[in-house]
């Protein structure tokens, strides 16, 4: 049966009102998959929430405004969020930061930070502001982080689809992104809080979202289809899969791993560039496939020349190794240091850095996975639970 045709320029749907979570996305034997429609359809829908949230009203104002007074006073301002939502958290909190610091204020390493939502409500915060992350509004440790954070003196927000969901029920501020992914290997769950999250900086700086660069940059990362199956095609029989990243680029990095698991159940794990070159080589070999993210514009020359030497090491026990890259690493790199392929990202000066190399990043590492999913003959979209050993599985860490 033919999946029916989707238009990715007309709205999603919104989100449910009462609120509801939500069901496993429809069965399709095989692409365009739900997410292959969700991937498509990110660029539009940058524009119509940045449109939505440009208003000297809108929610993201008012954050911005929270945001601006919590960093004045040096309070602490704490991002947070689980599974995908977590990493678009550490996003969130690098495109905050940067904004801050083009608006004059305050904006050190630990200006805004990013938590694990669980962690963040045994420990909370005592005063600033608390940022959670939540699509649909309904993890359980999110919104225990904002009950926690509330307790402890601290403003709270959250960045959701709907605003009828608990966590809008708890969250002081309530930032709404308004329609829904209609997959559960979310793509939209992590690129509309990052959007918003541009919004809540553009209103922090004074200077309008640019929201044309914003769909380039999202079209851009999702144009090479020819790059992505061939990296999915080489990694796709390895044992085990490796990505690694520095400064922004770690955030995509996490995220691409959670996004393989969830698709293309394949073991793997993330890395922070450095990290990686200090005792996890003996553990690889020709079976271990290796994702480079090397996009961050901010110390580029420095991320360039040890993410060459790691490639060069990584070729000696034979890593199938592969990159998404800026167009300037693109041309530091040699090409027989990623034999698996690499994507290559045009970054458009328009837009602050870290909005850059998330935006750019997060479509490409979607296509990667989607294409991966492919190859190894699995499903993405309801993330294995069409498969009653893990839906019990998935039952039985909300029991």
């Amino acid at each position: 049966m033919d999946a029916p045709t989707f238009d990715p320029t007309a709205p999603l749907p919104a989100p449910p009102d009462p609120w509801v979570a939500s069901e496993m996305p429809s069965a399709r034997p095989g692409p365009p998959y739900h997410m292959t429609d969700m991937i498509a359809a990110e660029p539009p829908l940058a524009r119509r929430i940045l449109a939505r949230l440009a208003g000297a009203e809108s929610p993201a104002a008012r954050l911005a405004d929270a945001v601006r007074a919590a960093a004045a006073a040096g309070e602490p301002i704490v991002v947070t969020g689980c599974g995908t939502s977590e990493h678009a958290a550490f996003g969130v909190a690098d495109i905050l930061r940067d904004a801050l610091r083009s608006a004059g204020l305050p904006a050190g390493p630990t200006s805004v930070i990013a938590a694990q939502a669980f962690e963040a409500s045994l420990d909370p915060q005592a005063g600033g502001l608390l940022i959670a992350v939540s699509h649909e509004g309904g993890s359980a440790a999110t919104n225990a982080s904002i009950e926690a954070a509330a307790h402890a003196g601290a403003g709270t927000a959250l960045i959701t689809a709907g605003s009828a969901s608990p966590g809008a029920a708890l969250a002081e501020l309530v930032v709404t992104t308004d329609e829904m992914d209609q997959s559960w290997c979310h793509t939209i769950g992590y690129v509309a809080p990052l959007v918003a999250a541009m919004a809540v900086g553009a209103h922090l700086t004074g200077r309008p979202a640019e929201d044309a660069a914003v769909e380039r940059a999202l079209a851009d990362g999702a144009r090479d289809d020819g790059a992505a199956e061939a990296i999915a095609s080489a990694l796709a029989g390895a044992h085990h899969l490796i990505a690694i990243g520095s400064g922004v680029d770690r955030t995509a990095a996490r995220e691409f791993v959670l996004k393989v698991e969830e698709a293309a159940w394949m073991p793997s794990a993330m890395r922070d560039l450095e990290t990686f070159l200090h005792g996890h080589l003996p553990a690889t070999d020709a079976s271990t496939a290796l994702l480079l993210f090397l996009t961050d514009r901010a110390h580029g020359n420095e991320r360039l020349a040890r993410a060459r030497q790691a490639l060069a090491a990584t070729r000696v026990p034979g890593l199938r190794a592969a990159a998404v890259v800026s167009a300037e690493a693109d041309a530091g790199l040699d090409a027989a240091l990623t034999p698996a392929g690499r994507i290559v990202l045009q970054h458009d000066p328009a837009l602050p850095g870290p909005v850059a190399s998330l935006l750019g990043s997060a479509t490409a590492l979607q296509l990667i996975t989607e294409r991966l999913a492919r190859a190894r003959g699995t499903n993405p979209d309801p993330i294995r639970r069409d498969d009653p050993r893990y839906r019990e599985a998935s039952a039985a860490t909300e029991a």
